[in-house]
């Protein structure tokens, strides 16, 4: 029998001996989606970096807005699709298949936003997103005019 491939070149703590906080995050992940991502795994070896870094994600995927929460993981699918991060493709597919409810639509958004099933707002915004991750320096006035008539707004 091999032993399993390790997840990181870094330790990787034991859910037992990470900090209660830590620890409670990590399981109600796990109870939502059904797995732990390896990078929360990863990540939790640096408690006060695993800290910042959900601090970061809750504040841009809790906060209200004209954006639900599996349109942003939408543009974090196509986007990781963009950088070719395969890991990041998977795991937030997998989030985007709860979020949506619908896994067609998670499946379509990773291989192929622009044929997806999905509104023309949500592929402007997707779009936008691909476009502020790739070539930031491009994004114009006209990009955010665009967006508007879709009813997005700056807070967006």
């Amino acid at each position: 029998m091999q032993d399993q491939p390790a997840v990181s070149r870094f330790p990787v703590p034991d859910l037992a001996d990470m900090p209660e906080d830590i620890r409670t995050r990590i399981l109600a992940v796990q109870e939502k989606s059904g797995f732990v991502p390896n990078v929360f795994l990863v990540l939790a070896h640096r408690p006060d970096e695993f800290r910042a870094f959900f601090a970061y994600h809750d504040a841009l995927m809790d906060k209200p807005g004209n954006l639900t929460k599996a349109e942003r993981e939408m543009i974090v699918v196509a986007t990781s699709n963009l950088n070719q991060c395969q890991y990041c493709v998977v795991a937030h597919g997998a989030i985007l298949r709860i979020r949506a409810k619908n896994p067609l639509i998670a499946d379509q958004v990773a291989v192929n936003y622009r044929k997806a099933d999905i509104t023309d707002r949500q592929k402007a915004m997707i779009e936008f997103g691909i476009k502020v991750s790739g070539e930031a320096h491009k994004v114009g006035e006209d990009d955010i005019a665009r967006l508007k008539t879709f009813g997005f707004d700056e807070e967006d």
